[in-house]
């Protein structure tokens, strides 16, 4: 109206006013790193409108975090992405151990997680092709990233957030959302905005990190782990010949502070720990930091929310940092989907602070252990390090019941959430998988069970020895804009996965975690489940 009274004014006394333009969406981005691009590829399964701001101008050029584990592949697989990970990707297959310049042990790791999953491996994938593949699926299904693009500020009330921008050309722009998530790294400024704590502590020792190609004569088919009293040196194999992701710490006496070391003196360091004979060549990335063990006090504040770096930062020990932050969007996405619908309650987003901030405490304290075992200081944790555990290393990764204890730990998918309001315990559902848990990996006719579980709803799977056709029509017609339906026949092996010779039943929440199991199979069940979570 104000630019419309003054166009209307005789030319000589015009006044001209700027109107800041305003953008409305469903959801605010702030940040497109792994985590808030996995976070707009799982809005576009679910069919929700977002806005993606960036200070970068493209996806990251290094290669940063490279180990992509088990649970991170399933969950790309939902948007077809795992076997373009695959192909661009290194599996590690084996670990090698090497103390004293001579290989002490080796530990095959390439079927590692047998039976637990279709992908029972890391995949070595640096973080920027990571990113590129989830940029090109969000730019195939017709939306983009407001690269060049900084949050100036934000604010929220009872129907909204309203964020502050600075456009390429450094004018301001207003975006209104219903709900924002800061991916936005360490130092987010979001965290801050909501004045959010980030409390833990900082590693004294100083890490190092390279891609570079070198010339050795170990085989370019495992992870080389070079172990010495005060320090490590971890070679991980990246697609091209020879070429490497070099990650290892300096010795405590070494006091040179972030950015005051240069990649010569690196390069004397591995050479030095790991007493081998190689040359480092065509070096693309080097980097040097401290490691920080931080979380948040809480996941959200109001309508606001954080996942990835901006939420738990911790040891690279494990690999466990991007695919976390792929974890946390995974796991926010349907929620954020189903309030901005209408079809859930606004007390459903509670649970995502609930799940992923116990999981931010377990990751911490279990990266806390990595770190000290494979660098730690102490003289016991320096003698299990270089004696005892590079000999018998090999033995006990072979060991069945080693490998479904550790590999679930490492791969995420033994991520649960059983003490969380979502999970509903009955007093038949099984002593080793229970509601709460990711769904158990096993075959259907040669399939993939996750292959039948890539809508983004609620799924129902009958284990029936018998034809379960009439109750999923009976289901359907009740529950169908929710939720899929699915029979499954009830073999020896499920029999004993479960551990029950009965018909059951398992209803998963849209990230594939189970909500529930039991040995009534009615409708009337899920109802019941739903509606006490004011879910219709």
């Amino acid at each position: 109206m104000l630019l419309l009274l003054a166009m209307t004014r005789p030319p000589e006394s015009r006044i001209f006013v700027s109107i800041m333009k305003t953008t409305n969406t469903d959801i605010i981005i702030i940040g497109a790193g792994p985590t808030g691009l996995s976070l707009a590829c799982q809005f576009i399964r679910h069919g929700i409108d977002f806005v993606v701001v960036e200070k970068n101008d493209t996806v990251t050029r290094f290669s940063k975090a490279i180990g992509v584990q088990a649970r991170t592949l399933e969950i790309y697989d939902q948007i077809e992405l795992a076997q373009p990970a695959i192909e661009r990707g290194t599996i590690a297959s084996r670990v090698r151990l090497i103390e004293g310049g001579e290989v002490r042990g080796e530990m095959n790791l390439g079927n590692f997680g047998k039976d637990l999953s279709e992908y029972p491996y890391m995949l070595m994938l640096e973080q920027s092709k990571n990113e590129e593949l989830l940029y090109n699926f969000v730019r195939s299904k017709g939306h983009d990233v407001r690269w060049n693009t900084e949050l100036e500020s934000f604010s929220q009330d009872a129907t909204g957030v309203t964020a502050q921008i600075k456009t390429p050309s450094g004018e301001s722009e207003t975006i209104r959302g219903k709900f924002l998530v800061g991916c936005d790294g360490a130092s987010s400024p979001v965290r801050h905005g909501l004045g959010l704590t980030f409390g833990g502590s900082t590693f004294e020792r100083l890490f190092y990190v390279a891609d570079a190609r070198v010339d050795w004569d170990m085989p370019h088919d495992a992870l080389h782990v070079c172990l010495a009293k005060e320090v490590f040196v971890a070679f991980f194999p990246m697609p091209g010949e020879n070429r490497y992701r070099v990650i290892g710490t300096f010795p405590e006496s070494k006091n040179e502070e972030e950015g005051e070391v240069v990649y010569e003196e690196i390069e004397r360091e591995v050479k030095e720990q790991a007493k081998l004979k190689l040359e480092m060549s065509d070096v693309r990335w080097f980097s040097l930091y401290k490691v920080h063990s931080r979380r948040v006090n809480k996941f959200s504040e109001g309508r606001c929310f954080l996942a990835g770096d901006s939420a738990h930062i911790h040891s690279p020990a494990g690999a466990q940092g991007m695919n976390t932050g792929i974890g946390d969007a995974y796991n926010l996405a349907w929620k954020l989907a189903l309030v901005v619908k209408g079809i859930a309650g606004q007390e459903l987003l509670d649970t995502y602070n609930e799940e992923r901030l116990a999981n931010a405490q377990r990751l911490l304290e279990s990266t806390d252990r990595m770190f000290e075992l494979a660098a730690g200081s102490h003289w016991l944790m320096s003698f299990i390090r270089t004696t005892i555990f590079p000999p018998v290393a090999g033995f006990v990764a072979s060991l069945e019941s080693v490998s479904k204890r550790i590999f679930p730990l490492i791969s995420q998918i033994g991520i649960n959430y059983r003490n969380a309001t979502l999970s509903q315990h009955t007093d038949d559902e099984p002593e080793h998988v229970k509601a709460g848990d990711r769904l158990p990996y096993f075959l259907v006719d040669g399939q993939s069970i996750f292959d039948r579980l890539k809508e983004p709803k609620f799924q129902l799977l009958l284990f029936s020895q018998g034809n379960g056709d009439d109750f999923c029509e009976d289901f359907l017609s009740s529950y169908g804009h929710l939720a899929d339906c699915h029979v499954v026949p009830l073999t020896e092996k499920l029999r004993e996965l479960f551990e029950t010779e009965d018909e059951f039943c398992v209803f998963l929440r849209p990230d594939n975690q189970i909500a529930f199991i039991s040995s009534e199979m009615s409708p009337g069940l899920v109802g019941q489940y739903l509606q006490s979570r004011n879910i219709s």
